[in-house]
């Protein structure tokens, strides 16, 4: 039996999100009907999170057990011809029996897109979140900047996946410009249900004067949803890079 992982990215407008779903297409069972087709028999896939209906990886890991000899460098152009073309897999490698795409993951960076102009742009339509009334990424930074380190992240995120903590550490988290387009980065070591989006509506709010950053610490400290900014739309939202102790795996 191999265990395999694939690279893949994918866009995720059409798909109700990574994690197969009863009455609504997804990523993981679209892309494990093509490997269906390429591998003879059933499979599994374990991706490396749960992405939310709507949202995006540019960098994605999943693998799966199959009894296949397909070689390895031959898998991914065989499963991309049975895939739509919004979902894409780059790469595969044969790994070890014990690696798992979300229990081997030591941390990940997501990426919020926001399309900052008093004219919409077609081209970014469910990819980045309009927003028409200028933004200072000063301000954005510090605000974003507030919630690096380790806390309790309970005011960040929706009801939704129970977890056993709601402590994550987050190593990075700041605005960038470039143009029109504005982006947030946060890299931690887990996340929890919408925390991206509810860390960066907090941070639009900080930008609409709204909050401060010296406000965020007091915010996380109450746990309290409703003191934090919205949760913003899923359009904008990238997963963009993964770190795993085998480097082959890492982008």
């Amino acid at each position: 039996m191999r265990n395999i992982a694939l690279k893949l990215m994918y866009n995720g407008t059409a798909y109700h999100g990574w994690q197969v779903q009863k009455n609504a297409v997804s990523v993981a069972e679209t892309l494990q009907k093509a490997l269906v087709m390429v591998c003879g028999n059933a499979v599994k896939l374990t991706g490396c999170g749960r992405t939310d209906a709507g949202v995006h990886a540019e960098h994605y890991i999943a693998n799966f057990y199959t009894d296949s000899r397909i070689p390895i460098d031959r898998l991914p152009f065989a499963v991309n011809t049975h895939t739509p073309e919004d979902i894409v897999v780059k790469e595969a490698f044969d790994v070890s029996d014990d690696f798992n795409a979300i229990g081997s993951c030591l941390k990940k960076e997501y990426t919020y897109r926001i399309y900052n102009s008093r004219i919409k742009n077609p081209f970014y339509v469910n990819r980045a979140y309009f927003y028409p009334k200028h933004l200072d990424e000063a301000v954005m930074d510090r605000a974003a900047r507030a919630f690096e380190g380790t806390h309790d992240f309970r005011a960040v995120r929706n009801v939704g996946t129970e977890t056993r903590t709601t402590v994550r550490t987050i190593y990075y988290c700041y605005v960038t410009r470039a143009g029109e387009l504005l982006e947030l980065k946060v890299c931690a070591n887990g996340f929890l249900y919408n925390m991206v989006r509810a860390i960066t509506g907090t941070v639009l709010y900080a930008a609409e004067g709204k909050l401060t950053a010296e406000d965020i610490p007091v915010i996380l400290d109450s746990g309290n949803r409703t003191l934090a900014g919205p949760t913003v739309p899923p359009g904008g939202l990238y997963l963009t890079k993964l770190w795993y102790e085998d480097e082959r795996l890492n982008g």
